[in-house]
């Protein structure tokens, strides 16, 4: 699989939630080889800005050749895009990473997104085949949840929230034990300490778990080691215990992961 880096066409975007924006682009080559789980990086107008901004794929439609990119504004970068519109166009390089990889033979997969970790869990719900359940973190405002629900072969939706304004008040976790959702294979993006507790819960559980890192990243493609995470097994590129994010990820076994 090659990266494609070339400029791309914005199709529409909108503000879906407090911060958060919901771009597509007309990337042909790219969306024909995106896979669940791997993301884009996508490059400023802003020649001070030099480091592209790594955005999760949302969806991919191959057949329209658009990608789905919906991501949270946190810096400069992400502010100038979400000021663009419908026919602007964009420097983009992707896709970039190792994405999800369905394991073979397992029924009742559990697909968990926390915060702006949900939207990457989207398209391999649609991908992944059998019965899934997703369970979605929010702090508050929930956004991508009537996506979801469009999705065929689904158990069910379920929502945790912080501050109990909808679904389970509490953790993803506290939303799997309280409806009793069970599976035997966990797919998950958040941040760290939800996939911290879903590593352990995999663990006790006897489940197979793959997570989703989210980590600032500087190249995108692993030649800066700028955005690594401790692993149990040495790399083979770096000999020691850490793997890169962007390149030997964003997704990896959770029983790789050394979160100590």
């Amino acid at each position: 699989m090659s990266i494609i880096k070339e400029q791309a066409i914005i199709v529409s975007q909108e503000q879906i939630s407090d911060g958060i924006f919901d771009m597509r682009i007309l990337f042909q080559k790219g969306a024909a080889q995106a896979r669940p789980g791997q993301f884009s990086a996508l490059y400023c107008r802003d020649a001070s800005r030099l480091l592209p901004r790594p955005i999760s794929i949302c969806e991919a439609d191959p057949e329209e050749g658009t990608l789905r990119l919906v991501y949270r504004v946190a810096g400069e970068g992400t502010k100038e895009f979400s000021g663009l519109a419908a026919g602007d166009a964009i420097e983009v390089m992707g896709p970039l990473g190792n994405g999800f990889s369905p394991v073979p033979g397992e029924a009742g997969a559990i697909l968990v997104g926390g915060g702006i970790g949900i939207p990457p869990m989207l398209e391999l719900a649609k991908r992944l085949p059998g019965e899934k359940s997703v369970v979605l973190g929010y702090k508050d405002t929930l956004f991508l949840k009537e996506d979801f629900e469009q999705v065929k072969d689904l158990a069910g939706v379920y929502v945790a929230t912080e501050d109990g304004s909808a679904g389970v008040k509490g953790t993803v976790i506290d939303a799997i034990k309280e409806y009793g959702i069970e599976g035997n294979v966990i797919y998950a993006c958040g941040p760290m300490p939800m996939l911290k507790a879903l590593a352990a819960y995999a663990d006790e559980h006897g489940l197979a778990a793959q997570i989703s890192l989210e980590e600032r990243m500087a190249c995108g493609i692993g030649a800066c080691l700028g955005c690594i995470c401790k692993t149990k097994q040495k790399n083979t590129h770096t000999n020691v215990h850490n793997s890169r994010i962007c390149k030997d990820g964003p997704v990896f076994d959770a029983k790789e992961v050394d979160f100590s």
